[in-house]
């Protein structure tokens, strides 16, 4: 079923000793706010480790690379098509549920119970029937593409091949994230070893020692209606969002942990959202107290979300709150999370069933 209601979510995650988002532009040091010693982690980064594990488990992404290189739409576009219009149960469920593209395909002479490959490759080189064979395709190839491709739904996309030329806003939008309190660049002089084909040289690692890390997103009903993202996704992505970064265990992405994930389920006819959580959480480090220890782990960290609870409560007061559901790491020392919302336990460890055809 496709969403109904709008949500948000706050997702944290620490970093010891790593390189959250290395910026290419300044010799892959971690992104910063050098102003104000805030590490800085594009919503690109995270995109990339969910479709990455969602690939690993068989689902089918757009942006997606072969051999180290992005797949071409037009590729991508023709295998989805031919693979369609191979298995007669999918066409068939297709016309089902899209009246618009049995209509399409009946203005081409074509009945639904038709051989559709065959009964396709035949009318679509004819020159009369061009400008039909062009709706059709464009409303098929656009529904298509949404049921294949996992990324497509959550995210969305600019199509523009074969006279389909769509660009669907994604239910899914994150926002940059942000370290909640001051980072610390090791100071380090180590090198790490780069392999080319005849030859190495050396270059520099650049880590942060450690930081906590948030980010803020929204998943939008109205943007779900156009890329068909489904109930089933919204507890896809929250599993991916956490396992992705588990499972992306690089040598500079070694250190990342999730720590928190909270979400606000709103009652269907409420169309807005809390806003950006992070102007309610209020952190207190080490480098605060008496002693000024510098910030190493969680322990040095207090995360203080009392002000985002009084929040949650008043709007839910209101009725524009249906549920609260969060995931909060089984091994995360509870003394560093102050106030945390009531919420409803969701297991994001739980494993994100496979799918057999990629």
């Amino acid at each position: 079923m496709v969403i109904q209601q709008n949500s948000d979510f706050l997702f944290l995650f620490e970093a010891v000793l790593t390189n959250p988002n290395g910026d290419p532009d300044q010799e892959n040091k971690p992104r910063m706010d050098y102003e104000t010693s805030t590490l800085l982690v594009s919503d690109a980064r995270r995109k990339r480790d969910i479709r990455d594990i969602l690939k690993h488990k068989g689902y089918s992404i757009f942006v997606d690379t072969l051999a180290d290189r992005k797949v071409p739409a037009d590729k991508m576009f023709e295998a989805i098509r031919e693979r369609w219009l191979n298995d007669s149960v999918l066409m068939k469920q297709l016309f089902a549920d899209n009246p618009d593209i049995e209509q399409a395909w009946g203005a081409l002479g074509l009945d639904s119970t038709d051989d559709c490959r065959e009964a396709f490759e035949k009318v679509k080189s004819d020159k009369k029937l061009k400008q039909a064979v062009s709706d059709f395709n464009s409303l098929f190839i656009t529904e298509a593409i949404k049921r294949s491709l996992i990324d497509v739904r959550l995210f969305g996309s600019a199509m523009a091949v074969e006279n389909v030329n769509r660009t669907y806003t994604g239910p899914v939008q994150l926002t940059w994230g942000y370290s909640l309190h001051p980072v610390e660049l090791v100071q380090s002089n180590t090198i790490t070893s780069i392999m080319n084909d005849n030859n190495s040289t050396f270059g520099k690692k650049h880590k942060v020692h450690y930081a906590a890390v948030a980010h803020y997103g929204t998943i939008n009903k109205y943007s779900a209606q156009h890329t068909g993202m489904t109930e089933q996704d919204r507890d896809l992505f929250r599993k991916s969002l956490v396992q992705g970064m588990m499972a992306n265990q690089t040598d500079s992405k070694q250190g990342q942990t999730p720590l928190c994930y909270l979400e606000i389920v709103y009652a269907p006819g409420f169309d807005g959202y809390l806003g950006d959580w992070r102007r309610f959480v209020r952190t207190t480090t080490s480098e605060e107290a008496a002693d000024r220890r510098p910030i190493r782990s969680l322990n040095d960290v207090t995360i203080d979300f009392t002000e985002l609870t009084k929040v949650i409560e008043e709007v839910k007061a209101k009725g524009y709150i249906d549920h609260v559901i969060g995931w909060v790491h089984p091994f995360v020392d509870s003394r560093s999370f102050v106030g945390i919302p009531t919420f409803t336990l969701v297991d994001l460890w739980a494993p994100i069933d496979a799918r057999e055809e990629a």
